[in-house]
């Protein structure tokens, strides 16, 4: 896992470190010293902690204007034992909300397993955004990942699996990103080849 490192490609236009709205404005990282493990598996030292145990993120792109936000993760998912997902929402998530942010990719084809509790957390995340037009949508779950969220019937607030899979994220910018997932969402796929 030590060699997965967050997509950097986009780092020319948004970098979290920079962005004096970010969670993570001025952290600084390591290239070489690695210090963070899922159990006991040291991931890359650019990957962000945010007070999970097991799952960590990258930041990788914010429009404040457009009100979108794209966010990797890695590690695993686990709201039974560690409640991941009120340390997502109140550490991240409430803090680009305040920002003007609406619209949530979340790329979590490195979330190994995912482990619900009930989905408290999650509707409050969706009541935040959904008066404004708000989406959040988890892209490229593992099968079994995805299975786990449907038991937890996360599918009420989150746009995941079906034609969220397999979506190729890393050949698009982040607005042609959005603009893709917007059409998705607003079922107006077949213009896009979905």
């Amino acid at each position: 896992m030590h060699d997965i490192e967050p997509h950097y490609k986009w780092k020319d236009e948004y970098d979290s470190v920079k962005d004096k709205d970010s969670p993570f404005h001025g952290r600084v990282y390591s290239e070489f010293t690695f210090t963070q493990k899922v159990y006991n598996y040291f991931i890359h030292p650019q990957w962000d902690e945010f007070g999970s145990q097991t799952l960590y993120t990258k930041i990788l792109f914010v429009n404040y204007e457009k009100g979108f936000a794209i966010l990797e993760f890695i590690g695993e998912w686990n709201d039974c034992l560690y409640n991941d997902v009120m340390f997502l929402k109140r550490e991240i998530i409430d803090s680009l909300v305040d920002s003007g942010i609406n619209k949530f990719v979340l790329i979590c084809e490195n979330v190994m397993n995912f482990h619900g509790s009930d989905d408290a957390y999650y509707e409050e995340w969706y009541d935040d955004i959904k008066e404004e037009g708000g989406w959040i949508t988890f892209l490229n779950l593992l099968d079994h990942v995805e299975e786990e969220m449907e038991n937890v019937r996360l599918q009420n607030y989150i746009n995941f699996g079906g034609i969220y899979q397999d979506f190729n994220w890393r050949k698009h910018k982040p607005k042609n990103i959005i603009q893709l997932l917007e059409a998705m969402i607003s079922g107006e796929t077949k213009q896009l080849g979905y």
